[in-house]
């Protein structure tokens, strides 16, 4: 039903409310955990893409392994980035063995590329994530924060060092941070019940006290 582009980074077509898989995923614990939830189709050869959202936009998937290996899963975003035709989402394995990997592959992805970055502890948990992306983007794709045209890119080192320093941020949050306040005006006026979906309760109650307490 679904072909995929010779060059493996063009359009694919995928029907409504459905998810186009690279066959490898076939039988996967990331595969079953979509089942039943919205219809997956398995098509061969679909390098560098894990899986088709829509025609468009599309998931690249890091595992544990992926990083554990070395740095040969850049090759793939650097196709997809360089893709005119698709919006790549790049999900990352973040576990107590990846971790360590984990600043280096954020680091190229946001900051480099210019790419979301979302990371999951495991397959279920991205099952999740990639069910919800799809039901998001059947609502509205314009409003899906995850499939912009184009994502933020980071160029202001001085700015990344600003909200670095802001207490419980650091290296990993600050990225993540300015993907969805890409200004220190934005970052400071932001509630905590916005914080809190990018860095979770506690961060988000330290930088809102940040800019709010006087210091």
């Amino acid at each position: 039903m679904a072909r995929n582009p010779s060059d493996g980074t063009g359009p694919m077509h995928v029907p409504f409310g459905h998810v186009v898989a690279n066959e490898k995923w076939r039988g996967s614990q990331l595969a079953q955990g979509m089942q039943g939830k919205i219809k997956l189709i398995f098509e061969d050869d679909l390098t560098p893409v894990d899986f088709y959202l829509s025609s468009k936009s599309c998931v690249l998937y890091i595992t544990e392994a992926d990083l554990v290996a070395g740095n040969g899963y850049r090759k793939r975003l650097v196709r997809v980035r360089n893709s005119s035709n698709l919006q790549g989402i790049v999900v990352v394995e973040k576990t107590q063995m990846s971790e360590q990997y984990f600043l280096a592959v954020q680091k190229f992805t946001v900051l480099d590329l210019g790419m979301v970055l979302l990371p999951v502890a495991s397959q279920m948990e991205a099952s999740c994530l990639i069910i919800q992306l799809v039901q998001e983007q059947t609502k509205e794709p314009s409003r899906n924060p995850f499939l912009r045209k184009k994502p933020a890119v980071i160029s202001e080192p001085s700015l990344l060092r600003t909200v670095q320093q802001i207490p419980g941020v650091g290296k990993v949050k600050a990225p993540l941070l300015l993907q969805k306040f890409p200004s220190i005006q934005q970052l400071s006026n932001a509630s905590i019940q916005e914080l809190e979906p990018v860095v979770g309760p506690a961060v988000a109650q330290h930088i809102h006290a940040f800019f709010t307490q006087p210091r």
